[in-house]
């Protein structure tokens, strides 16, 4: 069974910038395991048409992205995930993520959901291991 393709999903009423909400978006799908090594991301034309957002927010996101060692661009081929791992120590990974919880329950709650809500969310992203015999 093939995983379904990659949807980038802006929320314009969330108050977080979009190049932020395409950094996340990237981020989250490599830690998900939606996006892996290799996969080729859409062309900034491309994604900027798909989402109607101008093409330089498209651009301001994937440069950051490349800077941080998770996308490499290849002139006349495209953008792609890159075999580099997000960088830092093992204490500052546990820190971001504490952070990022944090963050996460509180907008969720202000929102009137529950961390179960939340729980359940996470379980239907998380990648299901196959089963076979």
């Amino acid at each position: 069974m093939h995983a379904p393709p990659f949807r980038f999903r802006l929320d314009l009423h969330s108050g977080v910038p979009v190049y932020r909400q395409l950094i996340d978006q990237v981020r989250g799908g490599i830690a998900s395991g939606q996006l892996v090594v290799g996969d080729q991301l859409p062309t900034v034309r491309q994604l900027a048409v798909d989402l109607s957002i101008n093409p330089n927010t498209v651009v301001r996101a994937y440069r950051e992205l490349e800077l941080g060692g998770l996308l490499e661009s290849h002139q006349g081929t495209g953008t792609f995930i890159s075999a580099q791992k997000i960088r830092g120590g093992e204490q500052e990974r546990e820190r971001q993520l504490a952070q990022i919880v944090s963050d996460c329950v509180a907008r969720a709650g202000a929102a009137g959901f529950t961390v179960e809500d939340l729980l359940e969310q996470l379980r239907e992203l998380a990648p299901q291991p196959s089963r076979r015999r």
